[in-house]
């Protein structure tokens, strides 16, 4: 079978597209003329911040506009100049890159979030439960033509969980010529749900939004780095009273109760 066009076909279902959200009838209106704040955010954040962006815009704010793909891809949108106000990565490494370039504002950044790093087969699949430790022998799993998807390791963060997961498994050698390296998660998601590959390596709240796949095993979590989010205003936002209202709601106690049924970690006091 021919795997190029798949992975493809895949990722452009699956990439993030600068979007608003879905007309609410809000508890008031917002100045007219007034502007929400651009999110570029991490794919894995897509149903938890379409649904706070419409309980923002329920509460009379402008819409805010959401924009999402991997982590990496953003960040150097980011760097070229591209106009985001605000930004939530999958991992700590690329908000780093993007603040060591000066382009965000350092004392606006926080990690409210946390997430767990999940095996998954497509959901009509008979893959029995498996327990995943430095025994397990995935390649066998997988079978003799099979594919593992995830991210490419090379940028997307769930493809560097993954590797980090693998090699302490003593796995990545075998498996690493067998990834299926698909541009952040949901196309990873997306490949496994349409059977073209019998395993695929994503996050929990990626695997339980999906009817899709089911989850076959649970990495452990000393196997590879905390799954973290950091947020933070860009520099160009610094000024930006809409910017700054939305990152302190995303960020803040009125929100944990969505993330939390999505299936994430609320971290912050």
């Amino acid at each position: 079978m021919r795997r190029r066009p798949l992975l493809a076909a895949a990722a452009a279902a699956a990439a993030g597209a600068l979007s608003g959200v879905r007309p609410l009838r809000a508890q008031g209106r917002p100045p007219a003329g007034a502007e929400g704040p651009t999110v570029f955010a991490a794919a894995s954040l897509t149903d938890a911040l379409r649904a706070l962006a419409e309980q923002w815009r329920a509460q009379g704010h402008p819409a805010p506009r959401l924009s999402f793909a991997a982590s990496s891809a953003l960040a150097r949108q980011i760097e070229q100049g591209a106009p985001a106000d605000l930004f939530a990565s999958a991992d700590e490494p690329w908000m780093d890159y993007v603040q060591q370039r000066g382009l965000i504002v350092e004392a606006s950044r926080s990690s409210p979030l946390a997430n767990a790093l999940v095996l998954i087969a497509p959901a009509d699949r008979p893959v029995p439960a498996i327990t995943l430790d430095r025994t397990t022998d995935l390649a066998a799993v997988l079978g003799a033509n099979g594919r593992l998807a995830t991210g490419d390791p090379a940028h997307v963060p769930v493809g560097r969980y993954a590797e980090a997961a693998l090699t302490w498994m003593g796995q990545w050698p075998a498996l690493a010529p067998r990834l299926a390296r698909a541009d952040n998660v949901r196309a990873a998601l997306l490949l496994v749900e349409r059977g073209e590959a019998p395993l695929g390596i994503v996050y929990a709240t990626d695997a339980a939004a999906s009817r899709g796949v089911r989850v076959v095993a649970s990495f452990p979590a000393g196997s590879h780095p905390p799954v973290t989010y950091p947020f933070a205003l860009t520099r160009r936002a610094a000024e930006n009273p809409a910017a700054r209202g939305f990152l302190a709601f995303l960020t803040g106690p009125e929100a944990a109760a969505t993330y939390r049924r999505l299936g994430f970690t609320w971290r912050a006091p």
